[in-house]
């Protein structure tokens, strides 16, 4: 059976959220599909999954194997193929991303052009765009913000499905992702760096680490650590005036 045939059939069996499909069936179209897609599977060899890797970025090279690995993990669980290329196929490491946000007195003083309540809602609430784009006034009530969909249809994992205390600024979002990134790029940032501020405002006024995890819809614990521990230069100022104060 040909890769491609068998990644048809794939798609139709997975199990994963339409989204991470959408994703996986972008990556196969533009990275394996060309090379790939009219060999057999027993013919691919693990120098051919490495060359893909070896030529693409550190990103889309991991996604691309952890694609063929998904498909020839249940290839050999349906006794379509026995081999398994994908094993000793080394990856690329990933640069450490670069974690830029703005604190909270940062974007309020801001002009964000005609978007200037949703990012501060943004700011302010810790949503995804993708959460906060299906967001009508009827979700806002009893003092919270209640988080229970996305674009996608179900939120990202059960962990998103949460409410979280409402500041105000609430108005309907644009329903493209791309006017919200122009005004966000108007001063440097993602629209995802909102999110970052959310989690840093939270830090900074003591919110304990677990409780935003909650607040931000976290899965893994990790990921709110690795926000928690966004350090600001004046911070470790602060902290050499602290310990100079003790001695």
């Amino acid at each position: 059976m040909l890769l491609s045939q068998w990644a048809d059939s794939y798609w139709v069996i997975s199990t994963v959220r339409p989204k991470t499909l959408f994703d996986y069936k972008g990556i196969y179209r533009r990275v394996l599909e060309p090379t790939l897609g009219n060999l057999q599977l027993d013919e691919i060899t693990p120098m051919d999954i490495q060359k893909i890797v070896n030529k693409e970025t550190p990103h889309n090279g991991r996604h691309a194997l952890m694609i063929l690995k998904s498909l020839y993990r249940e290839a050999n669980l349906h006794q379509i193929s026995e081999k398994n290329p994908t094993k000793g196929v080394k990856q690329k490491t990933l640069p450490e991303p670069k974690r830029e946000f703005l604190t909270w007195e940062q974007v309020d003083v801001k002009d964000w052009g005609k978007y200037n309540d949703q990012i501060r809602f943004l700011a302010l609430h810790g949503l995804r765009w993708s959460e906060a784009v299906v967001l009508q006034e009827e979700d806002i009530h009893d003092g919270y913000v209640h988080i229970n969909k996305s674009v996608y249809g179900l939120p990202k994992s059960h962990a998103s499905n949460r409410r979280v205390p409402y500041i105000g600024h609430f108005k309907i979002f644009p329903k493209t992702y791309k006017a919200m990134l122009t005004a966000s790029h108007k001063h440097g940032v993602s629209v995802h760096s909102f999110r970052r501020t959310y989690a840093y405002l939270l830090k900074s006024q003591g919110v304990h680490v677990t409780t935003a995890q909650k607040l931000l819809g976290h899965s893994d614990p990790s990921v709110t650590l690795k926000i928690y521990t966004s350090v600001l230069d004046d911070e470790s100022d602060q902290v050499g005036e602290l310990l100079r104060a003790l001695r």
